[in-house]
């Protein structure tokens, strides 16, 4: 997404037109769901994905086409079909999608909307005669998406609208500056979180060592909370390696309103940490030892299991193997 957005707004700044396309709506296995984005310029190649590769082609054309007549449109792919005849055409899914293809200007207010993650509902019209007339709300079916943080075309007052919560980056919290929060720090960067690293060690906070940290907290560990002012789209990892400074940590957070609080160590390390709080019970609200079992060794696959599980968490996932799963890959997602 930040790519996506980066080369609007240089395409923007040259005056270049251009085309945005936004699934707005899906049903059975597609690659993609609500929100995936693919921008087309008049010239060049298109930035972004909407699917494996298959449509990517289709949607240029057309949104060429609509950088033409500067009329949006909203477009159907539909993919349910017999199995063989959909593999055997190279496609990747066996659903339908529903786009929006907007030209500039149009394009240009989405992206600010979307850049801004400012805790609102970006509602844009898909038929009638604002179509295509972005604007912010923040009540009605715009609060519901807000509450979940799902994209959803909603009727209203016989037009087909869709609500897009334009919330800000998942925000990640890596207590510890030691050689191994490098990796985790900068695969959570890699996926769009705002990764903020706190240590008393102020030598060790620097962008030289952590490029994909957006900022350093070097406060005492005991007033974390107070100065960090974590909140529901917060994730915290405790990974200091100092007895001390964790278990000032953890009792510093433990009451805020995370998101994900994990700690690095031995189960029984933390189930130390907690007796000497006086706050044995809540053993089972954290993520200790952090991460998911897959048999993570050094540092690099330790961040992995550690992202990986901080994205099942802010999921509402356990974390396991597809093959164990009997509902869709992705839910029941709003159409």
């Amino acid at each position: 997404m930040s790519d996506l957005l980066d080369a609007a707004e240089a395409l923007g700044a040259r005056g270049e037109p251009m085309a945005l396309a936004t699934i707005v709506a899906t049903r059975g296995s597609t690659y993609r769901r609500a929100g995936a984005r693919l921008l087309i310029p008049a010239k060049g190649d298109p930035v972004g994905n909407i699917s494996g590769g298959c449509l990517e082609g289709d949607v240029a054309r057309i949104g060429r086409e609509v950088i033409a007549s500067g009329v949006p449109r909203l477009v159907e792919f539909d993919l349910t079909a017999d199995d063989d005849a959909v593999w055997g055409y190279g496609l990747g899914c066996n659903g339908a999608m529903e786009l929006f293809i907007e030209p500039t200007p149009g394009t240009l207010e989405t992206v600010a909307g979307l850049r801004s993650g400012s805790g609102q509902c970006l509602v844009t019209p898909l038929t009638g005669p604002d179509v295509g007339a972005h604007r912010f709300e923040t009540d009605g079916a715009a609060a519901a998406a807000l509450r979940d943080g799902s994209p959803r075309v909603e009727e209203v007052a016989s037009e087909r609208v869709f609500f897009e919560p334009m919330l800000p980056p998942f925000r990640l919290v890596v207590c510890g500056a030691g050689h191994d929060a490098i990796p985790l720090v900068r695969q959570a960067a890699e996926l769009g979180w705002r990764v903020v690293v706190a240590d008393v060690r102020r030598t060790l906070l620097n962008a030289e060592r952590f490029p994909g940290a957006a900022e350093f907290s070097a406060a005492d560990p005991a007033q974390a909370a107070a100065t960090l002012a974590p909140d529901a789209r917060t994730g915290v990892v405790l990974m200091s390696h100092n007895y001390l400074r964790d278990i000032a940590y953890l009792g510093a957070l433990l009451d805020s309103p995370l998101a994900y609080l994990g700690v690095l160590g031995p189960r029984g390390r933390t189930e130390q940490m907690l007796a000497e709080l006086g706050r044995p019970e809540v053993m089972d609200r954290l993520h200790a030892p952090a991460g998911l079992d897959i048999g993570a060794e050094g540092p690099e696959e330790v961040a992995r299991a550690i992202v990986a599980e901080i994205l099942a968490v802010s999921r509402g996932r356990r974390g396991g193997p597809l093959h164990d799963r009997a509902a869709p890959i992705h839910g029941r997602a709003p159409v």
